[in-house]
């Protein structure tokens, strides 16, 4: 890490120590902002203190970021369409950065002080569209253009559906519990618990699956909402040092070899499909010094840019021995590369098995491109988990007494944890970013219908105004300062 900062300017060093700085609050602040959500039913209905709550769901979110992978981290970034991320330069990466993220903050400080359990995956998503699309107006670039709208709607879709899917699979679990074992003392509130039966805590096993659901969720909440501040801070170090991270400079000579393997293997599978895909990629038609000066992704050049790429990776075993500008030149290759492939997938001329080769090329394409160096992964899961630790009170009122019409019953709070985790677990197995916020929620809500005890309508009006605001006010904040920032740099 020491060599983050040997070669570069003072004024760039302090910008991108306030970036990574920037970077590092979000996540801290994303900490308090959603701990609530993991150990909101663990508190409220008294299966542990809240201290030790709290400092329990900080070290399973630090441990879920630690394992959690890298690929919802590059399903944020490329929100972004890739013509951005590969012609970004310095100044332009701080403004992006500092303007995302002061989006970002602002909304999620505010939701969090008014007690609002509103979703830091919305705001910054928000924050990364309102980014790309005011990015498109200043270039006069088309909007169609300013932002991956393929990748947008697959992220849209998750936030979408997993809130509808908590809502509606903790309802049909809360039912069968109460159907399984109807006279349970699972379905007493706490504060029926300590009158009927004179008890401050819930049954034992109860107690255990409220405690092992909520450790669950802050695991899943950590491998999810983690990656994002992986995926931020990836963007931050591309952006202001490209030279050092546009590539995984610890990659093996066996990694560099797949990379070129996989490019040799696509230009083949092209060519086997050129019956189909030749005039869609100008096959035959296009030379290698047919690339512009200003490199831009273009399907028709595909041809050039596998020829460019491979002329850069021949005899190469290690990439600290590539020259720095071959190194971004070689980046943005393969995420061309890795962008015309995604676009082909699409195409109804292309069978199932080739579609499945063609998915498997680009895992390979991207090997050395979509990675997080470790003290990254470790920064980020501490911030995060250290934010857990504090500020939890605000949200866990409007969770636990604010939702449903009366308190809820310590089976309502399994139903809704299980369910959680299931739907943010498998949205991890497909690397999409969900919304812990609303999928806890919404599930919670789910278990208050199918109690039969009726929703706080103003409680659910104020969930349902975040649920709808979050993502315009994020985008308008964020391309608001983009446009600012953009003019100070220029």
């Amino acid at each position: 890490m020491i060599d983050l900062f040997s070669g570069l300017d003072a004024w760039v060093v302090v910008s991108l120590l306030l970036a990574l700085g920037f970077v590092l609050a979000f996540e801290f602040i994303n900490g308090f902002h959603d701990t609530a959500n993991a150990v909101a039913t663990v508190i409220y209905t008294k299966a542990m203190p809240p201290h030790l709550a709290v400092a329990s769901s900080g070290i399973f979110n630090f441990l879920g970021v630690l394992l959690g992978g890298v690929g919802v981290a590059y399903a944020i970034v490329h929100l972004l369409p890739v013509e951005l991320l590969i012609n970004v330069n310095t100044g332009h990466g701080l403004a992006m950065v500092f303007s995302l993220l002061a989006a970002a903050i602002t909304w999620n400080l505010g939701t969090w002080y008014f007690g609002i359990p509103a979703s830091s995956s919305h705001t910054l998503i928000g924050s990364i569209l309102g980014v790309g699309m005011a990015n498109a107006l200043i270039n006069h670039i088309p909007l169609v253009d300013g932002v991956n709208w393929q990748k947008a709607i697959d992220i849209g879709a998750s936030l979408v559906v997993s809130p509808v899917v908590g809502f509606v699979l903790a309802g049909l679990l809360l039912i069968g519990m109460k159907k399984l074992r109807p006279n349970s003392k699972m379905h007493k509130t706490p504060e029926q618990r300590r009158q009927i039966d004179d008890k401050k805590h819930p049954p034992f096993w109860g107690r255990l699956g409220l405690v092992l659901s909520a450790m669950g969720m802050s695991f899943v909440h950590g491998s999810n909402d983690g990656q994002k501040g992986i995926g931020l801070i990836m963007l931050v170090l591309i952006g202001i040092v490209p030279n050092q991270f546009v590539l995984d400079l610890s990659s093996t000579t066996y990694q560099i070899e797949r990379t070129r393997d996989a490019t040799v293997h696509l230009s083949q599978f092209y060519q086997r499909n050129a019956s189909t895909l030749g005039e869609y990629l100008a096959l035959g038609k296009s030379r290698p010094g047919d690339l512009p000066g200003r490199f831009q992704c273009d399907p028709k050049q595909t041809e050039p840019t596998i020829a460019a790429l491979l002329d850069n990776l021949t005899n190469v075993t290690d990439y600290h021995a590539m020259a720095p500008e071959h190194r971004i030149e070689t980046r943005r290759y393969l995420l061309c590369l890795d962008d015309t492939a995604r676009k082909v997938g699409k195409l109804p001329q292309l069978n199932a098995r080739e579609k499945a080769d063609l998915d498997k090329l680009r895992t390979d394409l991207t090997n050395t491109t979509e990675y997080s160096p470790f003290w990254v992964i470790l920064a980020v899961a501490l911030a995060l988990g250290m934010g857990t630790m504090v500020g939890w009170k605000r949200v866990v009122k409007t969770i636990g007494e604010k939702i449903g019409k009366q308190g809820m019953t310590y089976s309502q709070g399994v139903a809704a944890q299980v369910t959680a985790v299931a739907a943010i677990g498998l949205a991890n197995v497909f690397s999409l970013p969900v919304s812990t916020t609303h999928v806890l929620s919404s599930g919670v809500a789910g278990t208050m219908v199918a109690n039969r005890s009726g929703l706080q309508g103003s409680t659910v009006k104020n969930i349902l105004l975040a649920w709808v605001l979050t993502l315009p006010v994020a985008m308008l904040l964020a391309a608001g300062l983009f446009w600012l920032a953009s003019k100070f740099v220029s």
